[in-house]
């Protein structure tokens, strides 16, 4: 519709400029030959009286008619002239007024009047019949308004299959998104043209197609969260309720079975805990702005090994941190508490993995690009086919599934270093071990 208004806009506005300059081409070729008239008759009547020099205007291809008009009303012939007289033609006579042009209607036809300054006193006046320039003027305006409807209609049709064809992307995309609301299903994708035919919509289908992979993997990503969070928490709930159950019959039990039974509940409780806290922090994408500061990464790798220190008194923790004016630039915006959790999960899985007398290696540099933070293991190392999966949730090697843990630590270690815009990547260490690494 936008098209077709447009066009017929256009198509007006052409069409009526058109039909003025066809107008206007008409009329003063019928002025020419008037003035042409003009100066014949004059030539053969140089010194005619008032009254009628020709009459031949009820014909339609004859000469002009023509007649004397004096200045003086006085001086008109008894006999009355073919052609209207009005004051401006006495005006022209009495050489008052410059020559004009008239339309009038002579003997029931159009004709067209050119009064011109004849003699002193005198003005002639030439008429011809205009049938012809306005049968001309119809015809013109007829055909012009002919050819604006046919360009407003073509102009609809063309508009119609030009509206449909560059919108046809939208159509699959609107069929696309009610699918997908209809079968919650994220794995639909609108179809493309091929390579070198991209335009706006395509742009804005491929677009489409790009949000729809993320959400297809976001749903993905919830859905294995969800079936493996369940799987991680049958176990220990199986076990929670068999100790309760086995307390609950606490008179058939002995003291020690049921303080064995009370530490295991106990336990289990705790494991519990923390792996539905892991799963709630896990659950968060991004930071809190407000809790946001700028923090000092030396004393807070100082404070997350000293906690580490404690928590395995077995494993030896070797530290290398920049002095105060070295480390000047390892300071980055971010929240603390998050990021001791950050370095506290690398350092209890590196202490986890680390062979008795063995030390977990841990060093921070201030480079050209931002800080780095390196934690290093002597244990076993990562296999090569599970590099790729020791940042996923629940993921764990087959070495480690008989380790205390819930597979969540490096998961939550990630999404809290992607919050803080820093890049965790895992790595094997030279001569053996695990080497993760923390750039800002």
């Amino acid at each position: 519709m936008a098209v077709t208004a447009a066009v017929a806009f256009v198509a007006v506005v052409v069409c009526a400029a058109a039909f003025l300059v066809v107008r206007s081409a008409l009329y003063e070729q019928l002025d020419l030959t008037l003035t042409q008239s003009a100066r014949l008759a004059a030539q053969r009547e140089p010194g005619a009286g008032p009254g009628t020099l020709a009459g031949e205007c009820r014909f339609l291809a004859a000469p002009a008619c023509a007649q004397v008009v004096p200045a003086d009303r006085a001086e008109d012939p008894r006999t009355p002239g073919l052609l209207p007289v009005d004051p401006a033609a006495r005006e022209v006579a009495a050489g008052r007024r410059a020559p004009y042009y008239t339309d009038i209607t002579l003997a029931g036809h159009p004709a067209r009047m050119l009064t011109t300054d004849y003699a002193k006193g005198r003005a002639l006046q030439v008429a011809l019949r205009a049938d012809t320039v306005q049968d001309g003027i119809a015809e013109a305006a007829g055909w012009l308004l002919l050819t604006a409807a046919a360009g407003v209609l073509l102009a609809a049709v063309l508009g119609h299959w030009v509206s449909r064809t560059g919108l046809a992307p939208v159509t699959r995309l609107t069929a696309t998104a009610e699918r997908i609301a209809a079968t919650r299903d994220p794995r639909h994708r609108i179809e493309l043209p091929p390579p070198g035919r991209e335009d706006e919509i395509t742009r804005l289908a491929g677009s489409f197609n790009t949000m729809l992979g993320e959400l297809e993997q976001s749903v993905t990503a919830q859905r294995r969260l969800v079936a493996d969070a369940s799987h991680e928490l049958r176990t220990p709930l199986t076990a929670l309720r068999t100790n309760a159950e086995l307390l609950a019959r606490a008179d058939r039990l002995t003291v020690p079975q049921r303080e064995r039974a009370s530490a295991a509940l106990g336990r289990q409780l705790r494991e519990v805990t923390g792996l539905v806290n892991d799963l709630i922090e896990l659950a968060r994408d991004e930071e809190p702005q407000p809790l946001v500061e700028q923090v000092r990464l030396g004393p807070l790798v100082e404070h997350c090994v000293q906690a580490a220190r404690e928590h395995w008194p077995q494993v030896p923790f070797r530290v290398r941190v920049p002095d105060a004016a070295g480390g000047a630039g390892a300071v980055v915006p971010g929240v603390p508490a998050r990021l001791t959790r950050l370095l506290g999960n690398l350092l209890d899985n590196a202490a986890k993995f680390s062979p008795a007398g063995l030390p977990v290696e841990v060093e921070l540099a201030v480079l050209a690009g931002g800080p780095e933070l390196t934690v290093r293991d002597h244990g076993p190392g990562i296999a090569a086919q599970d590099l790729r999966f020791v940042f996923d949730r629940f993921y764990r090697a087959d070495s480690a599934r008989a380790l205390p843990g819930s597979g969540l630590g490096l998961a939550m270690a990630r999404q809290i270093a992607r919050a803080h815009g820093a890049e965790l990547a895992a790595q094997q260490a030279p001569g053996g071990g695990a080497l993760f690494r923390l750039t800002f």
